[in-house]
């Protein structure tokens, strides 16, 4: 593998001298890094349809998104190059502002049917116009999702690539929606409605377990500051 500023981290180094784990780490490093993706990443990534992706703002602020449409509409620029079309949605455009602020970016595919691996991609990305990409690009298909048209296109550059494990990713079968289903629930503006202000003042927490501990609290900060 040739080095890349991205691999390893400082933060990775500090925990594996913390756990033990640097030599398995180098080897990892060795064997499944790239800065490039090869031939039977390109080949991946034109299978897939659906990715998960991962921005955050000048601040740091995190987001985690998806975006799913026909296999291989994340397009295969070159070993170097991806980019994927940004339909219209609900105009928030959190990740395509993410990335005007922080251009670094990272991107999880995942085959939950044939394989059952997983490849990452990192980079930096760029917003381009649809005009601009097929300029340059001409021989990118015209309706890359039937009946969408792309309000723009985000461009990456991949600085690393590398293998997701297989053990725990879980068998998928692709198949189309029940039709009754989306009759039996809230509409997805109404799906995560507020919580009334009783339930806010005298509610449990939902995401701990009875005895779980909850290690925003003060008197936990013990176990964060051991890993610092």
């Amino acid at each position: 593998m040739t080095r890349h500023d991205a691999t390893p981290s400082r933060g990775e180094r500090l925990l594996q001298a913390h756990l033990g784990t640097s030599e398995r780490a180098d080897a990892f490093y060795d064997r499944q890094v790239h800065p490039h993706l090869t031939a039977a990443m390109r080949d991946f990534i034109h299978r897939q349809s659906m990715v998960f992706l991962s921005t955050a703002d000048a601040r740091g602020h995190c987001d985690a998104t998806f975006r799913a449409g026909p296999p291989g509409f994340v397009t295969v620029l070159g070993d170097r190059t991806l980019a994927y079309p940004e339909y219209r949605g609900n105009g928030v455009m959190a990740s395509a502002g993410n990335i005007t602020d922080n251009p670094h970016i990272g991107l999880l595919f995942m085959d939950f049917t044939r394989d059952h691996i997983g490849l990452h991609v990192n980079g930096s990305a760029q917003l381009v116009s649809d005009q601009d990409l097929r300029a340059a690009h001409p021989w990118i298909p015209a309706d890359t999702a039937p009946g969408r048209l792309p309000v723009l296109w985000t461009h990456i550059t991949v600085h690393e690539a590398y293998v997701h494990c297989s053990k725990h990713i879980p068998h998928l079968e692709p198949a189309p929606r029940p039709l009754g289903l989306a009759r039996t629930r809230p509409k997805d503006a109404d799906y995560f409605p507020e919580p009334t202000a009783q339930a806010v003042a005298t509610g449990p927490r939902p995401d701990l377990a009875p005895g779980d501990a909850d290690v925003s609290d003060p008197a936990h900060a013990p176990l964060r500051s051991r890993i610092r």
